[in-house]
């Protein structure tokens, strides 16, 4: 069996169930993490996106790659190339395909390209420019559909307005489409679901409490009936994200949540920060998302 077939998302989506994927922002927050799923012998992915080396302190893709390597339990832990966009959420044009092609010769193990700040058919074309690279070697690919907002400088407008609009919401009939046309492993939606403020004015803030449209949640797995993933996991109610499980989420990315742990305590020291996180994901694991165990299920 093929690595795409036998991933660990592929595999969670087949059992109803789910696969966190934390962000690594500051390399030291690697080990806590590791250290954390394996002892609630549960299978993460560890994930860095390009803007976590560009505006936070990740170093670089053979940086992470190296570090993944001292820590690692292949037994609970993938590597996970996050969102490199095509736009980025400066409005800048990113060499995408440098850096998953560098991705992909150091051993990542999945990869995400990001074109959701394109019209639809641009979006498709280069998804599936990277889906035939990736393929070529086993490499699981995620692609975005909808807009999951929430890196951009400004403000956003008011989250209310935001859900009761379904401003940037993934269009069921395109996530068929998309799916079809690209050849993406797995679908990353917007469906009340935002990101932390990157921003260095703003990533200290407390994350608006999102919630999820299951019912839409339901039409676009119906349409598009591969693993869907839900970026901006931080913050969500838990019967949101539960319930979002059983409709076909099989991923679900944390970023804010123990980046802003780490952040609020390594002020005291390395050690301190690291201690944070791992009490964090290991609440997450274990209560939030109730997945402790999953590994030997």
């Amino acid at each position: 069996m093929s690595l795409r077939e036998n991933s660990p998302v592929q595999q969670a989506w087949e059992k109803h169930s789910v696969v966190p994927a934390f962000n690594i922002p500051y390399i030291p927050m690697m080990k806590p993490v590791v250290r954390a799923l394996k002892d609630c012998q549960t299978v993460g992915l560890i994930a860095v996106a390009r803007l976590e080396w560009i505006k936070f302190k990740a170093g670089s893709l053979a940086m992470i790659r190296e570090t993944y390597e001292k820590v690692k339990d292949e037994r609970f832990t993938r590597l996970h190339l996050d969102h490199i966009p095509v736009i980025d959420e400066d409005g800048c044009r990113v060499d995408y395909r440098a850096i998953i092609q560098e991705a992909i010769q150091l051993g990542y193990q999945s990869v995400m390209i990001d074109g959701s700040r394109l019209p639809l058919n641009e979006n498709i074309a280069v998804t599936r420019e990277v889906a035939e690279l990736a393929h070529a070697a086993d490499v699981p690919v995620e692609a975005e559909l909808g807009a999951v907002l929430g890196h951009e400088a400004g403000p956003l407008p008011p989250y209310e307005e935001l859900f009761a609009t379904g401003k940037g919401f993934t269009d069921p009939k395109e996530a068929g489409r998309f799916v079809h046309e690209t050849g993406t492993d797995w679908l990353s939606v917007a469906v009340g679901n935002i990101h932390g403020a990157v921003s260095k004015a703003r990533r200290d803030e407390t994350k608006i409490e999102a919630r999820l449209n299951i019912e839409h949640l339901r039409r676009i797995q119906n349409k598009a009936r591969v693993p869907l993933v839900l970026h901006g996991g931080s913050g969500i109610r838990q019967s949101g994200l539960l319930e979002s499980v059983r409709n076909g989420i099989a991923k679900i990315n944390i970023g804010t949540t123990i980046r802003q742990a780490y952040e609020k305590n390594v002020t005291k020291s390395v050690e301190a920060g690291q201690e944070a996180v791992y009490h964090t994901v290991t609440r997450l694991v274990r209560d939030e998302l109730k997945i402790s165990g999953s590994a030997n299920c």
